[in-house]
């Protein structure tokens, strides 16, 4: 995808952030600011990485840094969808464009939790126009959930290529830990419908 003028403004302010400096607290701030104004400016995603799949929720690429450093993805949700409890072994930012976010959040597990339950942390509704810092990489285990009856679409940035990296799943009742990668999803421009395919 081709970025528009406010879409490249926005990527060229977060590589400026990003460059400035390594705390991924500040890091974090700074682009919650950005995409807080983004989102509040009317910015439209093209409609063709706003489109859920019946099969999973969807990660759409808007753009990856050359070097892999950071990403921006639209993420969508079909009614009803829902995440494992996940972490990103990453810093994140989120917005949510359209529809409404439930997030379950929980405490980070330490060596000495290993094969405890996880310890829940709190729950958000998010809606459009809203941003959170999802995750820093002490504080790094959600699911999250598509509410209301209207499809979820997210803005994210995240400080890695997402799809690109192993991840922590999490059983919420065990704390067992699995290790996955996710995939990027591949935007059909000519399709009226539904997502239809992972690259």
């Amino acid at each position: 995808m081709r970025p528009d003028g406010a879409l490249q403004t926005f990527i060229d302010d977060v590589e400026s952030v990003v460059g400035s400096t390594d705390d991924e607290h500040e890091i974090t701030k700074r682009v919650e600011d950005l995409l807080s104004a983004l989102l509040a400016g009317d910015y439209r995603l093209p409609p063709e990485v706003t489109r859920p799949s019946n099969d999973h929720h969807v990660n759409y690429p808007l753009y990856i840094a050359p070097d892999h450093g950071w990403c921006l993805a639209a993420v969508v949700w079909n009614v009803g969808q829902r995440t494992p409890v996940h972490g990103h072994e990453t810093w994140g930012v989120a917005g949510i464009y359209s529809g409404s976010e439930h997030e379950f959040r929980y405490d980070k597990p330490t060596a000495a939790d290993a094969g405890r339950p996880l310890k829940p942390a709190g729950e958000n509704v998010w809606e459009p126009g809203q941003v959170t810092v999802c995750c820093t990489t002490d504080d790094d285990v959600h699911a999250v959930a598509a509410v209301g009856d209207v499809p979820t679409v997210g803005i994210h940035v995240y400080g890695a290529d997402i799809c690109a990296i192993e991840r922590r799943s999490y059983d919420p009742a065990t704390g067992t830990v699995t290790w996955f990668v996710s995939d990027w999803d591949t935007p059909d421009p000519g399709a009226d419908g539904q997502a239809t395919g992972r690259s």
